[in-house]
């Protein structure tokens, strides 16, 4: 009797979400409009073509076809989205949740101002579906849906309800800023991808913030630094410090510097040392590490302020998570809190600088 009564709830229960999702109307989301995208690329949802840049490194190659940072931007009347998405393989991180990773995150804009809607869930399978908000009020609104930071996204519709309206929005961001850097960069240990700082960033500022995060893969290589001056952007951030050796820094930080400046001359480039590990105020090896990479940095930041190189600026960021080590999700990644106060440490500092150029 009681199993009986189990899988009749069970049906009923399936057969009203079978009936949900059989009314909505799905729109194929490479049709809307992409922020976030460095270049045109066959799969739109990578961030490059990696057959365009065959020298870059295997695992460069392989973290630009995660959609990190991308979001699609779109108008609708509907009183709920939904998503239908596919990634390349299910994987799971120990220091991220899957709704960062391989989920989405959909915001509204409210008086002028983004906020959070909703997420996705993924359910560890190639492809899944879910209603990521409904019951909202009636009338037209501008979404932005950011896709998984930590995965190839092969498909990805978004659905509304039927007689409902959905359209690409034109771009929402004023200008372009390019942002080279590791994990952090890239969206690690955020709980959800809208919550990776520059993300966080492009919603203060109304500009896209690029995300050319490299997951342990930033060491300013020649080929990354000619695929980097490929970017047409109105400003360069470079957050790459974390991932290089002392050795890599002292050979390679000024090129890359000198090269995106002969390649974008007029741009400002903002070069970032590297944030404190956590875990470095206790392990004295790891906290040794970091204090040797920022004194190389901050050695050749020195050398390209005191030939006066035009456009280059040196942000200090050592601190920027505070100081009550409760920042961090692992040894380094920062949470949401960590996110959160290094967009307010650094978001007036580079608002001083934009201003000075647009």
């Amino acid at each position: 009797m009681l199993i009986g009564l189990i899988v009749a709830i069970a049906f009923c229960r399936s057969t009203r979400l079978l009936a949900q999702t059989d009314s909505i109307v799905y729109t194929n989301a490479s049709s809307l409009y992409m922020s976030g995208k460095l270049f045109n690329t066959a799969n739109p949802y990578q961030r490059i073509d990696t057959a365009k840049y065959p020298t870059l490194p295997a695992p460069v190659k392989r973290l630009l076809t995660h959609s990190a940072g991308l979001a699609i931007c779109f108008s609708s009347n509907s009183t709920s989205i939904s998503a239908k998405w596919c990634i390349n393989k299910p994987l799971s991180y120990s220091n991220m949740t899957t709704i960062n990773s391989q989920g989405l995150n959909l915001y509204v804009q409210n008086k002028g101002k983004w906020q959070f809607a909703g997420v996705a869930k993924p359910d560890n399978k190639k492809c899944a579906q879910a209603v990521i908000v409904e019951n909202m009020a009636k009338g037209e609104k501008k979404f932005m849906l950011y896709l998984p930071t930590y995965n190839e996204l092969s498909s990805l519709e978004i659905g509304v309800a039927p007689g409902s309206s959905i359209k690409s929005t034109a771009n929402v961001f004023k200008k372009r800023i390019a942002v080279y850097g590791s994990s952090v960069t890239q969206g690690a240990s955020a709980s959800r991808s809208g919550l990776a700082y520059p993300a966080m960033l492009s919603r203060h500022f109304g500009y896209d913030f690029i995300n050319i995060g490299m997951s342990g893969s930033a060491k300013m290589e020649p080929a990354v630094v000619a695929m980097v001056n490929d970017v047409e952007a109105d400003a360069y951030l470079l957050d790459c410090i974390p991932n290089a050796s002392v050795q890599q820094i002292k050979d390679r930080t000024l090129n890359m510097v000198v090269a995106i400046q002969k390649a974008h001359p007029g741009k400002p480039i903002i070069l970032l040392n590297s944030i404190s590990r956590e875990q470095g105020f206790v392990d004295v090896k790891m906290g040794a590490k970091v204090l040797a990479q920022n004194k190389a940095v901050d050695s050749i930041a020195n050398i390209l302020l005191t030939r006066h190189t035009r456009d280059f600026y040196f942000i200090d960021v050592k601190d920027f998570f505070g100081d009550d080590h409760e920042a961090s999700t692992d040894y380094a990644h920062p949470n949401d809190l960590g996110n959160y106060r290094f967009v307010q440490k650094l978001q007036p500092i580079i608002a001083a600088i934009f201003k000075k150029y647009f």
